[in-house]
């Protein structure tokens, strides 16, 4: 029988401020590489249906490092880095240096085998960052915990997305050519977020000290068999909650793969009408697609914010459904949207809906979670995330090399209706759980 350890204490705004702030460097690293990959492998030479399977390096590994990452980190104490922080460091080192080196890749191999080691060093990194806050929270502070990452991960994404144009009027080149495949905004953009990267992982490192584990705790990680055979174990004695939020995330993130992929070339190719990677519709279309980003990044900031005071009085579950719904409308409403600033501001809702995505399923997993298991959990957990990933990876390109009417646009509004879905199945598992609770109060 496993024992009750004693509830953390409550934290104070600054304390979760440093212990989040992290998550600046991280998203910066996920937003420049959501924002230009894309174009980066067209740049190099891809086809519209080889982009699916060149992504498959984020959610391949995302399935592999995670959990494996969780567990050792479940079982880690080192006297000065303590628990999580050495994954952080890690992570961010290899991360960093992935940044600096992909803008300089030549070919599509390249970048491709460079995205593999950049995925797999962010997950080092961003994995652990979830169990800090169930590690160090009291379950009362968890939601506010979780909005508080989601205000750095906006944060991070508005940077990160407004990053190229800026460098642009700045006087920085974007023009390409046989010796420049990439432009020189992407070059400088991703130098800096490599810098914005380690730095901000350092900040939490230095400012956040974690409380070494008692005996009883430090015991109940490290008894059993390891690896692999308790990572299995654990996903058998799964929390009730963690698989009915299972469905839930599985929609939701097939809907986020397919905005990331195809969103920014759709932008340039249907919308903007350019007709090669050369041209100037093509670089204002991309441009245009990071404008759209940024202006959801802004949205999630401010709704993260707005979460850390409603999360006090709100359920994470209502937020949830009411912010998928938002999200999934406003994506769907970009398949007929030509004027630029309408297009942007179409995004509004796809920044309430990712404020909400990346907080508000942790929030309502972290309580049920046992201490010992924490950070495999979250890496179990982000089996719903990659799988539906992998999946649409290999259904895309493969109905789009035998159907050419299914274009980049096509595959935006297919994760439109799969946000919908995400957030009906949302609203269901309330109803559902509203019902319980009225049958057991007439039992009673």
């Amino acid at each position: 029988m496993m024992m009750k350890t004693q509830e953390p204490a409550k934290k104070s705004f600054w304390a979760l401020w440093n212990m989040s702030f992290g998550y600046l460097g991280i998203q910066m690293g996920w937003g420049l590489q959501m924002g230009n990959m894309s174009s980066i492998y067209e740049y190099l030479g891809a086809r519209e249906q080889d982009l699916p399977l060149l992504w498959l390096a984020a959610p391949l590994t995302g399935l592999l490092v995670q959990p494996i990452i969780g567990h050792a980190s479940d079982r880690t104490w080192h006297p000065i880095l303590g628990r999580r922080r050495p994954y952080f460091l890690g992570g961010a080192i290899l991360a960093s240096l992935a940044l600096f080196l992909m803008p300089k890749c030549s070919a599509l191999w390249m970048a491709a085998g460079l995205l593999w080691i950049l995925d797999a060093s962010v997950n080092v990194s961003m994995e652990p960052f979830r169990a800090f806050v169930a590690d160090l929270l009291p379950e009362s502070q968890h939601t506010v915990g979780f909005a508080m990452q989601s205000v750095f991960i906006g944060l991070g994404s508005v940077i990160a997305a407004k990053l190229p144009g800026v460098l642009h009027g700045m006087g920085i080149s974007r023009s390409t050519g046989p010796g420049q495949p990439i432009p020189e905004t992407v070059h400088w953009a991703f130098n800096i977020g490599a810098s914005v990267f380690i730095l901000g992982v350092l900040w939490t490192i230095f400012t956040t000290k974690e409380e070494p584990p008692t005996d009883e705790s430090l015991k109940s990680a490290t008894v059993g068999e390891g690896g692999l055979s308790e990572i299995l174990k654990a996903l058998k004695e799964m929390p009730e909650r963690m698989r009915e939020l299972a469905s839930v995330q599985f929609f939701t993130w097939m809907a986020l793969f397919c905005m990331w992929i195809y969103f920014p070339v759709a932008v340039a190719w249907n919308i903007m009408g350019a007709t090669s990677t050369d041209s100037d519709l093509y670089k204002q279309g991309i441009q245009l697609a990071n404008d759209c980003m940024a202006q959801s990044s802004i949205v999630a900031l401010v709704a993260g914010l707005v979460f850390l005071w409603i999360g006090r009085r709100v359920s994470a579950g209502t937020i949830h459904a009411v912010s998928l719904f938002l999200g999934g409308l406003t994506l769907l409403a970009v398949g007929w949207i030509k004027n630029p600033t309408l297009l942007v501001l179409s995004f509004t809702g796809i920044g309430v809906a990712f404020a909400s995505i990346v907080s508000m399923p942790y929030a309502m997993i972290a309580g049920v979670l046992p201490k010992h298991r924490i950070g495999v959990y979250m890496g179990i957990f982000n089996f719903f995330i990659v799988i539906p990933q992998i999946l649409i990876a290999v259904i895309l390109s493969r109905v789009m090399e035998h159907f050419p009417g299914v274009n980049r646009m096509s595959a935006v509004l297919f994760g439109a209706i799969c946000l919908l879905v995400a957030s009906m199945l949302t609203f269901r598992l309330k109803t559902k759980k509203s019902e319980a609770m009225t049958a057991a109060g007439n039992r009673s």
